[in-house]
């Protein structure tokens, strides 16, 4: 282990955490290029071994592998997302196609791979637990997907697209992340008509980042949809809205629809040699959906009630603008101001009147307290843990039997940090030779003020995030590779979409929801309002959605993608499915990061609503029970968080609610049964 490298050295910190402190950008090619050349003497080791494979001698040895570059990836992935910068960002670029180089390598090794396929094909006979034989069937569909059983030729070219795929995904996200940095609009207090002071105090703040005098509105969704919601001035929200969709799609070194085409080609052309129609059939015959007409067929059962419902929405939305009015087309820029007015006026909700209760703190100790009440874990601030940034907060997590692991809160929006909301690991738990508990992290980027307030949406992603974090710290596992979120796409959502709704109890609004100045709690008549007010709207939200989901799924089903012109396509495909012109889908694909910046979601982006299927039904469990702390139901769905990848999805959801899941409860909760 080399001492004068902070990656590569002992961890002393509290709960070995990374020493932020002491790494600095040049430790971690050096870094990098230790812990790739021990990964493959491991990988080297296992291959040629002269014993007859085993489990312990060939998956358990894999398992134990890679363990120097696990921790210097995890540091490095983790810091160009959430800390960023030039160094970073060209370290990253550097990177990527030595890593996915480094990946392909381990992935078409022959040697390993035959050991792997010849205990495949014998595991009956192995002897091994139900944990064991799923990990054993997972790692040998993983390298059959990864190309190890194809021939040399075409080994060499799925390496060759994997680095090629590795350079585009990260253009892609700096690409977006450049665009989001370079654009504000100045704002002079003339032009702060209709803004309430969370928001205007938001761009002050975000003017003061800039070094500009006055305000400024960004490309952060915490300000700009705020922004978009309340501004009067139609013609600033305009230019608001067309720079926000407009990311990727500037002429030049940062034009996402040049890289676009390329990487659905690579993506359609590994399916293919992998022996599948289409990129789309090659990911969903690993998921619980199964295909992607199964997919689509869930996408389609909400389309055309969620038009109807917008239908309805906007025609609420133009009597609304009438009446102050406008007499004109509504456009995408104008639908969440004319929204606000309606929930107002249809549902007296007015998120200026709302969000002085709803103070980041006390969000973030609800999501602590009802884990607590759920689960048994509680969440001590520990301020001598090593952080990269002063806003990040550290806590330890404990349960009755001591030490559960380390949670990491890094809330707050910067120029350099990647837009959005995410859950993500620095360790992960567990419990092959010893004990490692998880280090985890969520990131949102709410707008930095004094105090933070947020809108319900805000505090639902919170809630939404801490699922997934719960994910990780509550996973109880023998093996890494199954360890926390290491599931299925479709079914990683699970855990954060059903906590969501621990956010909306009218008990924990009642505690946690307090006036930033007064103290006093939230009315019951705005708690009652707020939650009549929750399926306002509902037509809209899934019109965005669900145009997204689809449009992922077509691209990446398309017989010639190198062929598209991007722009053109989106056009058609959108004019096809009768997208409301009223309505913006909610990524369009020059931005859509979930796709494009790497391939976690490409051909899943369908999983949050599969996910919702999951989640609206489960919750059911909890009004079942007449609690929705009953401690035997919260016990089920811990089985679920702790069992990470030893158990089928769909094995440990049936398991949870006692049958299989319905689409009932989802169609209910968006308005849209008997649509």
């Amino acid at each position: 282990m080399d001492d004068s490298n902070p990656l590569l050295s002992p961890w002393t910190t509290p709960f070995g955490a990374p020493p932020f402190d002491l790494i600095a950008p040049a430790h971690f090619a050096p870094a990098f290029e230790s812990a790739m050349a021990d990964n493959l003497a491991e990988i080297a080791a296992i291959g040629t071994d002269p014993a007859a494979p085993t489990f312990a001698n060939t998956v358990e040895a894999l398992e134990r592998s890679g363990r120097a570059l696990g921790r210097v990836g995890a540091v490095f992935h983790n810091l160009v997302a959430s800390y960023g910068g030039e160094a970073l960002e060209a370290l990253d670029r550097d990177m990527s196609p030595k890593l996915a180089q480094h990946g392909m390598q381990v992935s078409l090794d022959p040697a390993l791979f035959k050991r792997i396929d010849a205990l495949h094909g014998r595991r009956e006979a192995l002897g091994l637990d139900e944990a064991q034989m799923r990990l054993l069937d997972r790692l040998h569909l993983s390298f059959v997907r990864s190309g190890a059983a194809l021939g040399p030729a075409e080994k060499t070219r799925m390496t060759e697209i994997s680095e090629r795929l590795a350079v585009l995904h990260t253009a892609f996200g700096q690409n977006v992340l450049h665009d989001e940095k370079a654009w504000h609009l100045p704002l002079a207090e003339t032009d702060l008509d209709g803004l309430p002071d969370f928001v205007r105090a938001g761009a002050r703040q975000a003017a003061t980042e800039r070094g500009l005098d006055g305000y400024a509105v960004t490309l952060s969704r915490s300000l700009i949809e705020p922004f978009l919601t309340f501004s009067a001035r139609r013609d600033l929200r305009e230019t608001a809205y067309e720079a926000w969709i407009a990311r990727g799609t500037h002429p030049g070194a940062h034009d996402n629809r040049a890289l676009i085409p390329e990487i659905l080609s690579l993506r359609r052309e590994r399916a293919k040699l992998l022996g599948y129609e289409s990129f789309a059939d090659f990911r969903l015959a690993d998921s619980m959906a199964g295909s992607p007409a199964a997919a689509e067929s869930l996408l389609a059962e909400v389309w055309e009630p969620a038009k109807h419902k917008a239908a309805e929405e906007r025609d609420r939305l133009l009597a609304v603008a009438r009446r102050d009015g406008f007499n004109g087309a509504l456009a995408p820029w104008d639908w969440r101001y004319y929204a606000e007015k309606v929930r107002q006026a249809d549902y007296a909700v007015d998120e200026t009147e709302m969000k002085p209760y709803f103070v980041l703190e006390n969000i973030q100790q609800a999501a602590f307290d009802t884990a607590t009440r759920l689960f048994g874990v509680t969440f001590t601030p520990r301020p001598e843990v090593p952080t990269y940034h002063p806003d990040v907060r550290a806590y330890e997590v404990r349960d009755a039997d001591g030490h559960v692991g380390v949670f990491i809160a890094d809330h707050y929006a910067r120029p350099d940090k990647r837009s959005g909301a995410w859950m993500s690991s620095y360790r992960d738990q567990e419990a092959m030779d010893e004990v490692i508990s998880p280090i985890i992290v969520n990131n949102n980027n709410f707008a930095k003020s004094e105090p933070t307030l947020l809108s319900f949406d805000d505090a639902e992603t919170l809630f939404h995030e801490f699922g997934h974090a719960l994910h990780g710290l509550l996973s109880k596992v023998r093996y890494p590779g199954q360890s926390g979120t290491s599931v299925r796409r479709d079914f990683v959502e699970l855990p954060s979409q059903i906590y969501e709704h621990w956010m909306a109890l009218p008990e924990t609004l009642r505690t946690y929801a307090v006036h930033h100045e007064t103290g006093a709690p939230i009315p019951e008549a705005l708690i009652t309002r707020l939650l009549a007010a929750r399926g306002f709207n509902e037509g809209f939200g899934t019109v965005e959605y669900t145009a997204a989901a689809l449009i992922d799924m077509a691209l990446h089903r398309h017989p010639a993608p190198e062929t598209l012109d991007l722009e053109a396509y989106e056009r058609e495909f959108l004019g096809g499915i009768g997208m409301p012109a009223e309505i913006g889908i909610r990524h369009r694909p020059a931005h859509f990061q979930h796709l494009f910046s790497g391939g976690g979601y490409a051909a899943g982006y369908y999983s949050y609503l599969w996910a919702q299927v999951l989640d609206e039904d489960g919750f059911e469990a909890f009004k079942d029970a007449g609690d929705y702390f009953d401690a035997a139901t919260a016990g089920r769905l811990r089985d679920i968080l702790s069992a990470g990848d030893t158990r089928d999805p769909m094995a440990l959801y049936m398991a949870f609610r006692g049958r299989a899941p319905s689409t009932a409860a989802l169609l209910q909760s968006r308005g849209l049964a008997g649509g």
